[in-house]
Parts: structure tokens; C-alpha cells; sequence
């Protein structure tokens, strides 16, 4: 009788132990396909990154409201066409300077 335990027990743990190596294998190849997947997508920065990602959505809205409105003014106001193109220019040089000045929070 202990001799037949013996020998099931012996065959049970043959079977665990086929299928714990076959189970290694099964998570060894999922682990490989991750990693290659991981490598070959693109990577996405999350949350806010470059210049405007510092500002707030009503801090942009206003850049952009302003900015649209001193345009509207040079085209409106202005009548000599060199004029406005070079005020025009002059706008968006100096537009990144006066935001730095006007909403830059490091005080």
C-alpha cells in the first residue's frame, strides 16, 4: 500500500513539476513580448510638458485673446501695409517676453 502512495505521489509531482516548467516558460515568453513591445511603441510624456504646458487653459486662452486682438488692432488702425507687417513681426518677437513678464509665477 505505501509503496503504490509512493509511486502516485512520485507521479503527481512529476506532473507539478512539468507544468510549473511549462508555466515558466508560458510567463518567460510573456515577459520577452512585453519588453519588446515597451521597445517598439512610441513613449508619450504625460501631464504638462514644453512652454505652454506651464500655463493654465485660461492663461493660454488670454495669450491667444490678446494676441488676436493687438492683430485686429495693427490690421484695423494701421493703413501702410510695410507698417503692419513689421508691427505684425515686432508682435510675435516681443509676445513670448511680455507673457514671461506678465504671468511668469517666479517671484
Amino acid at each position: 500500500m505505501s509503496k503504490e502512495r509512493a509511486r502516485r505521489r512520485a507521479v503527481r509531482e512529476a506532473e507539478a513539476a512539468r507544468e510549473r516548467v511549462v508555466r515558466q516558460r508560458r510567463l518567460a515568453r510573456r515577459q520577452r513580448t512585453r519588453t519588446l513591445v515597451r521597445r517598439l511603441t512610441p513613449q508619450w510624456r504625460r501631464g504638462r510638458t514644453g512652454r505652454l504646458g506651464r500655463r493654465s487653459r485660461g492663461e493660454r486662452a488670454a495669450i491667444v485673446g490678446l494676441s488676436l486682438a493687438a492683430l485686429f488692432g495693427i490690421w484695423t488702425f494701421v493703413d501702410d501695409l510695410a507698417l503692419r507687417l513689421v508691427l505684425v513681426v515686432l508682435l510675435l518677437l516681443v509676445l513670448p517676453a511680455i507673457v514671461v513678464i506678465a504671468l511668469d509665477r517666479r517671484i
